[in-house]
């Protein structure tokens, strides 16, 4: 995962917590892009980075509920990781928890392929 490879928890913890969801956000946007029957690897990378931000993310906030939610979110997503194929579905649903997590990436909802307003 060389993208994040030099992403430390200091460093992390320096962006807010919209920040951080937003841009765990961008990695399944992106991994919403690779549907085809070729992108399979491409698809699974954007999931392990996704991971790895949000493992420096329960690493940077403290607070035991959000903890708790977000190791809750992680699982959904080790799921899609580690599942045989492509799930819109699944990845939709767990795109827009994720987004859920605060008011600021809530907004996103509308402007993302592929989630639906609840």
């Amino acid at each position: 995962m060389a993208q994040h490879a030099a992403l430390t928890l200091e460093r992390w913890s320096r962006f807010t917590l919209d920040q951080q969801i937003l841009m765990i956000a961008n990695e399944m946007n992106r991994g919403s892009k690779f549907i085809g029957p070729g992108d399979e690897v491409r698809r699974r990378n954007a999931y392990e980075r996704a991971l790895a931000l949000v493992d420096l993310t329960v690493g940077a906030n403290p607070t035991r509920g959000l903890r708790r939610e977000l190791l809750r979110w992680r699982d959904l997503l080790a799921a899609l990781y580690a599942g045989a194929g492509w799930c819109p579905e699944a990845h939709a649903t767990a795109f827009r928890v994720l987004l859920r997590f605060t008011p600021s990436a809530s907004r996103q909802i509308p402007h993302v392929s592929g989630t639906r307003p609840d």
